[in-house]
């Protein structure tokens, strides 16, 4: 199975929500709230049709949407 590039809505250290993407350093987003950092990262992993991975405050994931390419039945 191929990796999954990853969007994440996580908290940011110095206060409210960031969206991030796997493998960069810095957050694209930073919100006051998590509502708002979900509301920006929605629409950018839909059109580039990555993983959207929503954590709780203490860092477990709370909701993954895959908005990838999923094909149905999956092989195997």
């Amino acid at each position: 199975m191929a990796k999954r590039d990853t969007h994440r809505v996580l908290p940011h250290p110095g206060g409210g929500w960031q969206v991030k993407r796997d493998g960069n350093k810095r957050p694209s987003h930073v919100t006051g709230t998590q509502a708002a950092a979900i509301k920006i990262a929605r629409p950018i992993s839909q059109h580039q049709k990555t993983e959207l991975q929503i954590h709780k405050a203490n860092g477990q994931i709370r909701q993954s949407d895959s908005h990838g390419n999923d094909p149905y039945p999956p092989k195997g």
